[in-house]
């Protein structure tokens, strides 16, 4: 099955409002992607460590039992260190407003400048579950336990590491 399609093949019907008459919808740039190109609706210009919310000319209304992620592009990480800063970004079934990125420049020297109508993230349609939680006593045995950030190895030493949040100083996350 391939991404955005229900268990039968067909695709998942989205309906989408253009904002801006402009700017294209969502579109997948290649058969077989899961992600659907977002562009921005404005012009950016990132100094170094600066964010923006961009605004994308679309809004989205997605069918029950389904949600849609904001992604970053590979592409601009690579090359100008453009990232999101909530990454991925949920775009819950009931959101009728406009569709917005949250990007940042991580690059630590060089301006990042964004053009009206350039890709800037990438949107994936997924199917959610709802779940309903049950509060009790304890959890049933794991193998993996209680070990959290770091507990299988492979990572670098650093000279501090992460803070504890309160209640967890003494299990080792």
């Amino acid at each position: 099955m391939r991404a955005n399609e229900e268990p039968n093949g067909a695709p998942v019907d989205v309906l989408v409002q253009r904002l801006d008459e402009a700017l294209p919808l969502p579109a997948y740039a290649h058969p077989g992607d899961a992600g659907a190109d977002l562009v921005t609706a404005v012009d950016a210009v990132l100094a170094p460590g600066e964010r923006a919310v961009l605004p994308t000319g679309v809004a989205i209304a997605l069918p029950d039992g389904y949600a849609a992620f904001v992604h970053p592009r590979s592409g601009l990480a690579a090359r100008c260190g453009v990232g999101l800063l909530n990454a991925p970004g949920t775009i819950d079934a009931g959101y009728r407003g406009e569709v917005a990125v949250v990007v940042v420049n991580h690059d630590p020297r060089e301006t990042v400048h964004l053009r009206r109508g350039d890709r800037v993230a990438q949107l994936v349609v997924q199917r959610v579950e709802r779940v309903a939680f049950h509060e009790v006593r304890s959890l049933p045995g794991a193998a993996r336990g209680t070990g959290g950030f770091g507990s299988t190895g492979g990572f670098g030493a650093t000279s501090g590491g992460p803070v504890p949040a309160r209640g967890q100083e003494s299990e080792g996350v």
